[in-house]
């Protein structure tokens, strides 16, 4: 597999950096427990409107570095800046402007959802009755408001601690594993909510392990191993498969014969499950692919580029290995 770090960025990816529109950067982030290295001089760039995908096996350094993004733990080394700031000497100016999520939202069981969202308005200076509906309308839980929290599902509860980072509507929202608990159509709500936002110039940093919903919903994705930052890049140049073809012709085993034989062709094979010739093309065409074919007298059924399945680049790019270290 190519070295997914040395992908080409997106035009919108390239947009952004011209723009310098850096909302979050690290800069040799390191954090050490004693021996153990739990976040290795990690070096990230986040722009403005990136729905940014922070994903790794358990134990890679994940939460670790989201507590240090957020100011909840000092680093060892390295920095982190969010909006243009760094975070260490002016928390009191940069945290106001972001909402977070981590791990399992600390409720108020007794009270309801609504007024859980008004306790912690009332903690961030006060916010008005009309900023909570408006977040408990995004969230989907303005019919449940008024339920105490003890009665809500898990989803719920996690719904209602996404609508907590949002009350201040804060320029930078990080996500720990936003979608845990939630039921399908609660994931499809989530996923719609955070493209609204980042249409609305928001930018959202998601941990998560829900890869569907990943390659789904992420502009750009970094991958964490171990503490050490594995690839940065597109979805869409992470999944984007080595130049192959999958094709269906009528007797495929001929076809194959005639591409083994072309210097573009010598890596074409046969996927056994269901008779689809693997090929790359000629000057990597599609175009000239099917031309070759048919002038062969192998007219094509369907000719489809190949992507990769992001659970399969996962498990390859970390070993499916894990750490200790969350």
């Amino acid at each position: 597999m190519a070295d997914a770090t040395m992908t080409r960025p997106s035009p919108q990816a390239s947009a952004r950096r011209e723009a310098g529109a850096v909302v979050l950067r690290t800069h040799d982030l390191t954090k050490r427990y004693g021996e153990r290295l739990a976040v290795n001089n990690l070096n990230l760039e986040v722009y403005r409107g990136d729905i940014f995908g922070f994903l790794g096996p358990n134990g890679a350094g994940k939460t670790t570095t989201i507590r240090m993004i957020l100011g909840l733990i000092t680093p060892t080394s390295g920095s982190v800046e969010v909006l243009g700031q760094d975070v260490a000497t002016h928390r009191a100016e940069v945290l106001p402007r972001v909402g977070a999520l981590v791990e399992t939202p600390a409720l108020y069981l007794y009270l309801s959802g609504r007024d859980n969202l008004r306790v912690v308005g009332d903690a961030l200076g006060g916010v008005s009755d009309e900023r909570i509906q408006a977040v408990l309308q995004m969230v989907g839980l303005a019919a449940r408001q008024k339920d105490r929290v003890k009665t809500y599902s898990l989803g719920m509860k996690q719904r209602l601690g996404v609508a907590i980072a949002l009350l201040n509507d804060p320029d930078l929202l990080v996500l720990d594993e936003p979608a845990n608990g939630l039921d399908p159509a609660g994931i499809v709500e989530m996923r719609d909510l955070m493209r609204r936002l980042s249409a609305e110039g928001k930018t959202i940093f998601i941990s998560s392990h829900v890869l569907g919903e990943v390659r789904q919903i992420c502009t750009r994705v970094a991958i964490l191993n171990l503490g050490k930052l594995v690839t940065e890049s597109t979805v869409e140049d992470l999944t984007r498969g080595q130049g192959e073809f999958a094709v269906q012709v009528e007797r495929p085993r001929e076809a194959l014969a005639l591409m083994q034989a072309q210097p573009w062709g010598k890596s074409a094979r046969i996927d056994e499950a269901n008779g689809t010739l693997i090929t790359q093309a000629p000057n990597g065409s599609g175009r000239d692919l099917n031309l070759f074919l048919v002038n062969l007298g192998f007219a094509p059924a369907s000719l489809i580029p190949q992507t990769q399945d992001l659970e399969s680049i996962f498990l390859t790019l970390t070993n499916n290995t894990a750490g200790e270290v969350r």
